[in-house]
Order: C-alpha cells, then sequence, then structure tokens
C-alpha cells in the first residue's frame, strides 16, 4: 500500500513533540518554581553536578535539578551563571557528551524567563539542559517582473557539525545573551551574506515569532531524546534584483534565487534545516502561498507554529 503523501501540516508535525513527560527533570533556578527547562535522565546520570546543584532523588515527581544561590542574594545571576559554566566545563573536559566538545563553550545565551537579569547559559549545552533557544531568521525575497516571488536560500557548508549540506533561511542563527534578535539579523547579514547593513537597517521588517518543541534530530547535534524548545524571531527583507547575497564566511556554501515551486520541492524532499521548514511555511502562511482556501490544514499549521511553550518566557510570567 503506497504511503500518503506528503504536506504542509506532515512538515509541521515532524518539528513538534507533546509536552516532556515526568521522567524528565525539571531546571529549577533559586527561589522559583517554575521550571527553565527539561533534562533528560540519562543526562542527569551523567552530568557532573557540582555542590552547587541540588538533584532530587529519581523517585521523587516532579523530578528537579535545582541551581543553589552561592551568592548570599548579593548577584544571583552571576553566581547561577559561574555554576553552569563549571559544571559544563567539566563535562567537556571529561568529554562526556558529544554536544559539548563540537562547540564553542565561550557563546554564551541567556535563559529566557529567569527573574533574575541575565542568567547565561552556554549555547553548546542547551540542549543537555532543554532551556528554550532564541534566534532570528531573515528571508531574503524579490519579485519577478510578472510579480512572482523568488526567495534567496542559503546552502549551509558540508563541513559544519550541525546540519551540514543542508538548505537554510537566507540569513539566521541564534542569538548570543546580550543581543536583540534585530542586532543578530544586522550582523549575520554581514558576516554570512555580505549584505550592507544600511540596506538592511532600511528595509527590513520584523514579522513575528515562531514557538514550538521538539525533541532533538539528526544534525542537531545534540545528544538523543533532549527536548529542545525554540523561539523563532521572524524577518522578512524583499529587495529589487541588483541585491545578491554573497557568502562571506566558511560556514555557506552558496546562496541561490528559488521560486516557490523549487522550495516546495525541496521542503518535501527534506533538504531544509529542520527550524527553517517552519519558517518557510510561515513565510508561505504570510504571503498568501498557502492560504484558507488551497490548505484545508491552515488553521491548525497556524497553531503549531505558534505553541506554549512549557516554561516561562517572560520573568513576570506564572503558572
Amino acid at each position: 500500500m503506497a504511503s500518503p503523501p506528503k504536506t504542509y501540516l506532515n512538515l509541521v508535525k515532524a518539528s513538534y513533540a507533546e509536552p516532556p513527560d515526568p521522567v524528565f527533570y525539571q531546571f529549577l533556578l533559586p527561589g522559583d518554581s517554575r521550571p527553565h527547562g527539561f533534562i533528560h535522565p540519562s543526562v542527569v546520570a551523567k552530568m557532573p553536578w557540582t555542590s552547587e546543584f541540588e538533584v532530587s532523588a529519581a523517585d521523587v515527581r516532579p523530578r528537579t535539578v535545582r541551581v543553589l544561590d552561592s551568592s548570599s542574594g548579593n548577584d544571583t545571576a552571576a553566581a547561577c551563571s559561574t555554576a553552569l559554566l563549571g559544571v559544563i566545563q567539566i563535562a567537556a573536559e571529561a568529554d562526556i557528551f558529544p554536544s559539548l566538545s563540537r562547540r564553542d563553550l565561550t557563546e554564551t545565551m541567556r535563559i529566557p524567563g529567569a527573574k533574575y537579569p541575565l542568567v547565561r547559559l552556554q549555547r553548546a549545552a542547551a540542549g543537555l539542559f532543554g532551556i528554550a533557544r532564541r534566534s532570528a531568521h531573515l528571508i531574503m525575497y524579490t519579485r519577478t517582473p510578472e510579480g512572482q516571488i523568488k526567495i534567496w536560500v542559503q546552502r549551509r557548508s558540508a563541513h559544519l557539525s550541525t546540519y551540514p549540506g543542508k538548505l537554510d533561511s537566507t540569513v539566521a542563527d541564534g542569538l548570543y545573551a546580550d543581543e536583540s534578535p534585530f542586532q543578530c539579523i544586522m550582523h549575520e547579514a554581514d558576516d554570512k551574506a555580505s549584505l550592507p547593513q544600511s540596506l538592511v537597517r532600511r528595509q527590513v521588517r520584523s514579522c513575528g515569532a515562531i514557538t514550538y518543541t521538539c525533541t532533538s534530530d539528526v544534525g542537531s547535534g545534540f545528544e538523543a531524546e533532549a527536548m529542545i524548545s525554540n523561539i523563532l524571531y521572524v524577518y522578512g527583507m524583499e529587495v529589487d534584483h541588483t541585491v545578491i547575497p554573497k557568502p562571506k564566511n566558511k560556514k555557506v556554501d552558496e546562496f541561490n534565487l528559488w521560486s516557490v515551486q523549487q522550495i516546495k520541492n525541496a521542503l518535501f524532499r527534506g533538504e531544509f534545516k529542520t527550524n527553517c521548514v517552519l519558517v518557510m511555511i510561515d513565510f508561505f502562511i504570510r504571503h498568501g502561498i498557502i492560504n484558507d482556501t488551497n490548505e484545508p490544514d491552515y488553521l491548525e499549521i497556524i497553531s503549531r507554529l505558534h505553541r506554549d511553550l512549557p516554561m516561562p518566557i517572560s520573568a513576570k510570567q506564572m503558572h
């Protein structure tokens, strides 16, 4: 019996996971009962926890891993960041987790929703702790004389440790701890695509955000069964035919200007990086390419692109 044809809803479902099972350990910060991450039991068992962490017994529900406040309340954020860096460095030096050995431990992100300003975590460890990751994506597009949309698609370098050779948004990257989504787009547009900052600043438009939770997949660089939540800030920029992105660093292999049909075909062939599948579908919806007339699963697709995350995204948000 032939397998059913792939649909946009199939593509979105492939990137989606149900809320974490109680078997996961909730990652807690001092003085806050809200879980900021979900850690797989296999990670808890292997992590070389230091005295700055309190790990609950395995038979307790909910299971928890809590960062203890060693600052006596003077600078809780710094104490948490130091504790996280310490245990991550020990794990990396012992070569316990492949995801830590493949990535730069100097790159940090902030933990969304933390009640203490700017608690930092090494980006390489986000999957281990199940922390929500923030990234920014820019889709740059143009129109033919007939009005048809064509999109600049990036192909990632075959030498990257994550999703090598996969198709990507025109410009995208994870957010560093101290930067905004717009700042990320500005420097990545230059670093990856050689786009003038004056052009990007003048023409880029914020188009909302995509939120979802998934489990780690092939190519992600994270340990198997890791629970990952994602916040994708989406930007669009329409340009004329004279604007051509050019690879500036070794992370990008090439840029191609593709028609909507070419992108559809690549989506269904599984050629795009996982989160970029959602970014492209979101672009199609915003530009009426996918609509309530031609897509029977239109509303469900939209709802799945904007899921409630299982952790807070605001310091004021209470569960």
